[in-house]
């Protein structure tokens, strides 16, 4: 795709990413302006690179969201990495005015990243698994119940759709460039690095 027809990712700070986005009406699913945006974000989400791409990061108040977490990212990652994080590729696809339940609320933490927050990142804690309720790109009804990374991106996903970032669920002793956490911390599990960091603490107010 040419980029010029790449749509450029709003930063923190853009008021946009802090607003509920607004339902897409079955005419507008349908329509040929929203066929135009889907295939524009998922060229964009790829070229970043990412997993997902929120309507709102694009400047955008609508709930949609493009989700691919490709076999080639799977693949490349450690494969004790890849089982703890739960992690397998994802189809591309479309999620429209989404309604999340959370199915198993375990926390499991990682670290996470934002194309709206370029270069960092910071421990989240997240739930194991969920269902979403959502339409599809041609307006159909869609249920999808997902586990480990997969569910982390919904939840991150739909988060940008009601406003929220991940600075809002972070540990803040990890937020850290994503330069220095590849540098320092790259490989080690995230509970050792939420150790050293001593992550839960924070000091008292005086």
């Amino acid at each position: 795709m040419s980029p010029k027809k790449l749509l450029p990712i709003v930063q923190l700070g853009d008021p946009v990413l802090r607003h509920v986005g607004r339902d897409l009406t079955p005419a507008e699913i349908r329509g040929a302006e929203a066929k135009a945006l889907i295939e524009r974000m998922r060229e964009t989400m790829r070229k970043a690179p990412g997993v997902g791409l929120a309507a709102p990061q694009i400047g955008l108040g609508l709930r949609l969201a493009v989700i691919e977490d490709q076999a080639s990212y799977v693949e490349e990652m450690d494969p004790e990495e890849r089982a703890a994080k739960e992690r397998d590729p994802v189809p591309f696809h479309v999620v429209i005015n989404p309604r999340i339940e959370i199915l198993d609320r375990t926390p499991v933490r990682f670290f996470e990243g934002c194309l709206s927050l370029a270069g960092f990142v910071a421990v989240v804690a997240r739930a194991r698994a969920v269902r979403v309720r959502c339409l599809d790109h041609a307006g159909k009804p869609r249920t999808i119940e997902a586990q480990g990374w997969y569910a982390r991106i919904l939840q991150h996903e739909i988060d940008h759709l009601d406003g929220v970032v991940y600075v809002d669920r972070m540990e803040p002793r990890t937020f850290m460039g994503s330069d220095d956490f590849a540098h320092h911390w790259g490989g080690e599990p995230v509970e050792l690095v939420r150790a050293a960091l001593d992550a839960a603490r924070l000091p008292p107010e005086r």
